[in-house]
């Protein structure tokens, strides 16, 4: 059963860009902890990317910085260097792995705009993305708390040895 994103698009119509951002550049940030993918954000130094979901009118605009995703202010289009472009529920199907990246992009479903190099490698990066709950936990809680959250996750009674 599809989830219903009306309630997350009317969030997104009513919440103002910047704190739209700066929540989801921090929830982006938290969830990179542990994650191999982290490493290879340096590449994106610099870089000013822009998701629009054109359904709810949003406009979002990050920095790259550090490996980290920071929030930018107003960007004009000639200013940032990709632009991600679709619908809500396309970004939630591929937030969610419901569908891959390549058949997001060449179905057109999900737009890159901007330089071509810098669109390439986020797309490879999207496509190539296998979270690792356990290293996120580790990352997070250490290697010794991390096992509840994976234990209560997978149904079964956490065991925790001092």
């Amino acid at each position: 059963m599809p989830i219903p994103l009306q309630p997350l698009s009317l969030a997104f119509r009513l919440t103002p860009a910047a704190l739209q951002t700066e929540l989801l550049s921090r929830l982006f940030n938290h969830l990179l902890r542990g994650q191999t993918i982290a490493g290879q954000l340096e590449a994106l130094e610099g870089k000013r990317l822009a998701i629009e979901i054109t359904d709810s009118a949003t406009l979002l605009n990050f920095t790259l910085r550090r490996g980290r995703l920071y929030r930018t202010g107003n960007v004009g289009r000639e200013d940032r260097d990709v632009c991600i472009r679709g619908r809500l529920e396309h970004f939630w199907q591929l937030a969610a792995r419901q569908e891959d990246p390549d058949t997001l992009f060449f179905n057109r479903q999900l737009e890159i705009e901007g330089e071509t190099e810098t669109g390439l490698y986020i797309k490879n990066l999207l496509d190539s993305l296998d979270y690792d709950w356990e290293a996120h936990f580790q990352a997070v809680l250490g290697k010794r708390l991390a096992k509840l959250p994976l234990a209560v996750w997978q149904g079964r009674r956490p065991r925790i040895r001092s």
